[in-house]
């Protein structure tokens, strides 16, 4: 899988939940079982901002060497960011969830440092073949 595709595809994912996330139905907060609590959507809403963060940071190069940290090193850092904040809330908070509610978001904390752990892999298979 090359990086354009891996970008899309991650595009794609974070777009359709942002927007479904966004709008926050009433009707698909009922079906997800997702938490309405006060803390849970400002700490996620953190995660992303720091992984936003960590990504301009590497685009400025203040870890060291000058990155693409709004490529698929940002997408990495928003994604593992989201991912760990999401599983330690789901660790070790009481968020009194629902069993579909707990499927629904431990599958997002999978699927977000899944397509993490790919695009780490992809990244360093590329770096590895252009050296």
């Amino acid at each position: 899988m090359d990086e354009s595709l891996l970008l899309t595809v991650d595009g794609i994912i974070n777009f359709v939940l942002g927007i479904l996330l966004i709008s926050f139905p009433t009707w698909l907060v009922k079906f997800l079982g997702i938490p309405t609590a006060p803390r849970f959507y400002p700490m996620i809403l953190g995660s992303v901002l720091l992984g936003i963060s960590i990504a301009l940071f590497r685009e400025r190069g203040v870890f060291g060497r000058r990155g693409s940290g709004l490529g698929l090193d940002g997408a990495v850092a928003i994604n593992l960011c989201g991912g760990l904040v999401l599983a330690g809330l789901l660790t070790f908070s009481d968020l009194g969830l629902p069993l579909r509610g707990t499927i629904f978001l431990w599958a997002l904390v999978a699927l977000l440092l899944g397509i993490s752990a790919v695009e780490i892999i992809l990244k360093n298979q590329t770096r590895t073949n252009l050296e």
